[in-house]
């Protein structure tokens, strides 16, 4: 586990950091003692940011990771050692409606900041380690029954999975193009790649995603259609990848050269279920009459099988999954009862977070 020792007081960037995963990360790295600066667009609604208590202790700049000027000048202001990007469209069914966008943001910005690195580093900012966060969708998705490992082909069926397949090809050609880890005495520079499985947890109020389209449908009384109840995804809480990413940047910084490659942090095999299990379960937990219904094909492709193979994080940054999937169902459930009760939410998710580091694995 990721430790205080290692963060209290190291400067970190978090592009992205209003977001779903954004959030938790930057609460995360406060709670460490982290000194965090974060750059986000100023479009997008932000209602987990101010509730999950990272806002004041972070310092915001607003802008779009297409401003190549803008992001330079945020990243050199901040002069982090350690950076986490996660600015993204983040959505498979959006990106049909908005595949141009798509590409935009999750290719050209993740150029826009690796070129603002290797400014960053030239000008004399002490940038130690880079964690680009993919996604478990950027394998070309054989619809295989076994997990994919990072040495398997990229690719990508959907604009969205296409578009992370190339932000995973462009953090490789700037690394070894810039930031070869054969020169590491040189530039000083270790960046990765992270990809991590489905994630759940509170506060994500993502359109056209399982858990958060079930519980708004449970909480108005209604009961959720189903597009794909059959198709399988490797299901973890968001504090699970998270750690993961965490664990990477301590050895980029720590180890360099030997940790900057792609990285798979997703759930054990048993935690891959079907939408409609999942589904099922979060009704019974959420109680009060709540129930599911099939909606049957959606129209649009989407992966029917997907698991991740983890084998290289478990054995060699010694990461583990810690919370089953009826315990990530459980505290996303809990959270959201929480916010439905008026309670305070930064105490809520402080909770949850030193829950899941006390956890024996």
């Amino acid at each position: 586990m990721t430790t205080a020792e290692f963060w209290k007081g190291r400067r970190v960037f978090v592009t992205g950091h209003t977001g779903f995963k954004g959030s938790w990360l930057t609460r995360w790295l406060t709670m460490l003692g982290a000194s965090v600066s974060g750059y986000a667009w100023d479009r997008d609604e932000h209602k987990l940011f101010p509730l999950i208590g990272a806002a004041p202790e972070v310092h915001t700049v607003w802008g779009d990771v297409r401003n190549r000027q803008r992001l330079d000048a945020a990243l050199r202001e901040a002069a982090p050692e350690v950076i986490f990007h996660l600015a993204a469209q983040p959505l498979v069914r959006t990106s049909y409606q908005f595949p141009a966008d798509t590409f935009e943001v999750n290719v050209m910005g993740t150029v826009n900041l690796l070129e603002a690195v290797a400014s960053a580093v030239d000008s004399g900012t002490p940038v130690r380690a880079v964690v680009n966060v993919t996604t478990d969708k950027c394998y070309d998705n054989r619809e295989w029954i076994w997990g994919y490992r990072e040495t398997d082909p990229l690719g990508g069926y959907d604009p969205y999975s296409s578009s992370k397949a190339c932000s995973e090809l462009v953090t490789q050609a700037y690394r070894n193009s810039y930031f070869h880890p054969a020169r590491y005495a040189e530039h000083g520079v270790a960046v990765a790649t992270a990809r991590a499985g489905n994630v759940v947890g509170g506060g994500d109020d993502s359109q056209d995603r399982l858990v958060p389209d079930c519980l708004r449908s449970f909480a108005a009384g209604l009961r959720p259609l189903l597009r794909s109840p059959a198709a399988t995804r490797p299901w973890q809480h968001v504090l699970e990848p998270l750690s993961g990413y965490l664990l990477l940047a301590e050895k980029l910084v720590q180890e360099g050269a030997e940790y900057a490659a792609a990285w798979n942090f997703g759930p054990e095999e048993q935690s891959v279920h079907s939408v409609e299990k999942v589904a099922v379960r979060l009704a019974a937990l959420w109680g009060e009459g709540a129930g599911i219904d099939i909606a049957g094909i959606s129209g649009l492709h989407e992966a029917g099988e997907l698991q991740l193979d983890s084998t290289r994080a478990r054995r060699l940054l010694g990461w583990r999954s810690r919370w089953s999937v009826e315990q990530a169902l459980q505290k996303t459930v809990d959270w959201h009862r929480a916010l439905d009760a008026g309670q305070d939410m930064r105490n809520i998710s402080e909770q949850q977070i030193r829950e899941y580091m006390t956890q024996n694995l």
